[in-house]
């Protein structure tokens, strides 16, 4: 994502001489007055004048039909306000004026208003005040899924399976995911009082009381917890080959990775994994910044749009890590910043490409600070493009033929059902629960995140390692590096997988893999 614009690019749009045109039926000072009573007026005509106002060759024609087109809106509110049979929440008219002029554009571009910027700013910082607990609402009960380590929850015992039976001596029977982490989390320093029941037969409910911290989610995640609570990097230590898997891309991804990999080639690492399935991107510049760790040279991604110079980001050979073979696991479900990711590394012969055709999400979000930051406007001013030149995003008129998004490899689509996405994930869940977080008196109690006990064969994971393994095997008997099967960027195979989820794919946005929250 580029770099955020500052309040003062707001005042400058809200400054546009509307008043110019003195001819027209309704006077300046009506509509000066209009929004002096009503500032969120102005954040109107900001969205409206983005594209026409900060433009040095903008013509008196246009000024013209801006202010007539402003003046009809004004009036339109005037007389709604006035006239309409019932009273009319100014604000709540003005915001849904505002989300009505985004819905014409791209569903990504949209209005946050005020009492929803601060949970933006959480999930755009993956910072919040909290506990440091991932919860699931299951049958009417708030279920711990897993304790973070290093976190209030961890320090304080609680572990995976635990039932929070009351939050503030309020009782959580029947409480909504939503309502669940509203109470959970808080300002830091701020205490809050939990009631907790272990799920071993007999035992007592524990009051216990936490002070919030400031929980920084973690982005960069392994297979698994070792036994000392920490994510284990190596997935196959006899043949030294790496697992790391990204949530998601935030302002920390990259130092995390880099501290990841820094571990594994400590323990002399022969090839990486790299899973993006489920990642619904994040920031541009930790990716171009992840990408860069692989590439000695080469382009890595490039950013055009109307008003918004090209501006291109090329590897740089210091600092890059050994010529390991590298894997890259993607899926419907893998958007924005993965794709870039992986189709940086693809489109310079870097790595393998295995999986699902990924989301098409290639569109790039400002967002724009209104009101002096109490509100936002996340509009999109350009589109990534890949190494090859191809634009990554997947407008509407697209068909699975087009290009967009990025294919895995010839022989190497791998496409998963909605049952198999399912099985996967209650896999995955088992798996992210702490080991010793989990156990209490001898007792294992992971079994209460998971229902389902058995393993998941994760083929496309096993055609990563495969594939490592080929390579490795390669390796030893000739000196020269072979290269991983030619890009696909031309899409020739496009049509193995298909333009939205699968008929039978599961049914998640790209969000994320589950529904869980850490408050």
């Amino acid at each position: 994502m580029p770099s955020r614009p500052t309040s003062s690019r707001s005042a400058q749009l809200q400054a546009n001489p509307l008043t110019a045109n003195t001819a027209h039926s309704r006077s300046s000072a009506d509509i000066n007055r209009l929004f002096s009573l009503n500032p969120l007026l102005n954040v109107a005509v900001a969205v409206l004048m983005l594209g026409s106002c900060a433009l040095a060759d903008d013509t008196r024609a246009k000024e013209r039909e801006n202010y007539e087109l402003m003046s009809l809106f004004v009036e339109t509110f005037q007389q709604i306000e006035s006239n309409y049979v019932r009273d009319v929440d100014r604000r709540e008219l003005m915001e849904a004026a505002i989300q009505g002029m985004l819905s014409h554009l791209d569903q990504y571009s949209n209005y946050i208003p005020p009492q929803d910027v601060s949970r933006f700013n959480q999930m755009v910082e993956q910072e919040f005040g909290g506990i440091g607990i991932t919860v699931n609402a299951r049958q009417g009960q708030l279920i711990v899924v897993s304790p973070l380590p290093g976190t209030p929850a961890y320090r304080a015992g609680i572990r995976a399976g635990d039932i929070i039976v009351e939050v503030e001596g309020k009782s959580t029977d029947g409480i909504t995911l939503s309502e669940a982490v509203g109470k959970l989390q808080g300002p830091v320093g701020r205490p809050v009082k939990l009631r907790i029941q272990h799920p071993e037969e007999g035992s007592e409910p524990e009051d216990v009381e936490l002070i919030r911290e400031l929980i920084k989610a973690p982005t960069v995640l392994g297979n698994s917890y070792n036994d000392k609570d920490q994510w284990e990097f190596m997935y196959d230590t006899e043949r030294r080959i790496g697992y790391i898997r990204l949530s998601h891309f935030s302002r920390y991804t990259a130092d995390e990775l880099k501290a990841a990999i820094d571990s594994l080639v400590e323990r002399d690492v022969q090839g990486l994994i790299l899973d993006l399935r489920f990642n619904p991107g994040g920031l541009l510049e930790a990716a171009i910044e992840i990408a860069d760790m692989f590439l000695e040279k080469g382009t890595i991604v490039s950013v055009r749009g109307r008003n918004v110079p090209e501006r291109s980001w090329s590897a740089k050979k210091s600092g890059t890590y050994p010529q390991f073979p590298i894997a890259v696991l993607v899926n419907n479900y893998s958007a924005s910043a993965s794709e870039v990711l992986s189709a940086c590394l693809q489109d310079n012969h870097r790595a393998v490409v295995i999986g699902e055709r990924t989301w098409g999400k290639g569109s790039v979000q400002n967002v724009i600070r209104m009101e002096g930051g109490d509100s936002a406007l996340k509009l999109t001013t350009a589109s990534y493009h890949r190494p090859s030149g191809v634009n990554i995003h997947r407008f509407p008129d697209m068909t699975p033929k087009d290009q967009w998004g990025v294919t895995p490899d010839e022989g190497f689509v791998i496409p998963y059902d909605r049952r198999q996405w399912a099985a996967w994930d209650r896999d995955r869940k088992r798996r992210d629960v702490l080991r010793r977080a989990s156990v209490r008196n001898g007792s294992d109690n992971s079994s209460t995140a998971d229902e389902d006990s058995v393993r998941f064969e994760d083929t496309q994971l096993q055609a990563a390692i495969d594939y490592i393994v080929k390579k490795l095997e390669g390796t030893s008997k000739d000196s020269e590096t072979k290269q991983p099967p030619d890009s696909a960027t031309s899409t020739d195979n496009a049509t193995t997988t298909s333009e939205s989820p699968k008929d039978g794919a599961a049914t998640k946005s790209p969000a994320g893999s589950d529904s869980n929250e850490k408050p």
